[in-house]
């Protein structure tokens, strides 16, 4: 079985890319077109709204295969619409994978028990990745880490993240650790025995783009760890502030933009959207290309 940091490492090499476009579906956002056609489609306002999601995110799809190595679908954003929002987002996940797009589900996910192993099974290896969150401990990642084992997903784990509260916690010092270093430690130790064969973990950390001065320090920490970088645009990060993150084959890190990219039209009346989504996906893909050039050079 391919591990999944092994796939991420082909996907990335073969594309040329190291973009993660977030799809995280605002009905107030999206096209005015799709959002008003959906309300023929059916009587009830949860289906109205997944028919607009599925009806858009069809397209962005379509739209962002070329440049992009994967996809991050924000379960939020579908969970809010009941279960015709959760049919949305395993159309999403079948979809991306059909135009050759890994999925990293972004649902942040950590309990303990049962819970945590109801969680893991409901979405390994229904995505390649998931986000979670390690604030319970270890025996909260434990059912996600055998079942990433099992399934040959992957699994990213909230280490220092691109909010701005994020500090009020992550930043606190434990001894003489900043609380995220110590959670690097533990992803250094969950991920050891999951290397694979381009030199990386199974076991991820999500690290934001808007704090780069900690980059290069979790990248001291953790050498063999792919990075989920959030933050590149409209929170504030810069592609060429994240150069610390790759290595000398580019590999290491892929960046995520949501907003940046799905709503790159900005006027929901514009018939020109797609266009404007292609492009914002083209630029930063090539942005993120010179980011990792300094380490191919």
């Amino acid at each position: 079985m391919t591990t999944f940091a092994d796939r991420l490492a082909d996907a990335v090499l073969s594309k040329g890319s190291s973009l993660v476009v977030g799809l995280d579906p605002n009905l107030e956002r999206m096209p005015r077109v799709l959002v008003e056609a959906a309300r023929s489609e059916a009587d009830d306002e949860r289906e109205q709204a997944a028919h607009a999601i599925q009806r858009y995110q069809e397209r962005v799809l379509e739209l962002v295969a070329p440049y992009a190595a994967a996809v991050k679908p924000q379960i939020a954003y579908y969970e809010q619409w009941g279960p015709a929002g959760i049919r949305a987002y395993e159309q999403a996940c079948d979809r991306a994978r059909e135009l050759g797009l890994l999925v990293i589900g972004d649902i942040k996910r950590g309990d303990i028990g049962s819970t945590a192993t109801a969680y893991a099974q409901a979405h390994l290896p229904r995505a390649d990745a998931v986000t979670v969150n390690p604030y319970l401990g270890t025996d909260s990642l434990q059912p996600f880490l055998d079942r990433s084992s099992a399934t040959g997903t992957g699994l990213f784990v909230l280490v220092r993240t691109s909010n701005p509260s994020a500090a009020e916690l992550q930043d606190l010092t434990v001894g003489s650790d900043p609380v995220h270093e110590r959670v690097a430690a533990l992803v250094n130790r969950w991920g050891a025995d999951r290397i694979g064969e381009h030199g990386y973990s199974d076991i991820g950390a999500v690290v934001g783009a808007t704090r780069p001065e900690h980059l290069s320090r979790m990248r001291e920490l953790l050498p063999q760890t792919w990075f989920l970088i959030p933050g590149v645009g409209a929170q504030g990060g810069r592609a060429a502030d994240l150069v610390a993150a790759f290595d000398e084959r580019g590999l290491g890190a892929v960046v995520n933009s949501s907003r940046g990219i799905l709503y790159a039209y900005g006027d929901p009346e514009t018939a020109d959207w797609e266009a404007s989504i292609a492009t914002a996906a083209r630029d930063l893909r090539d942005e993120l290309r010179s980011a990792a050039q300094p380490a191919t050079t």
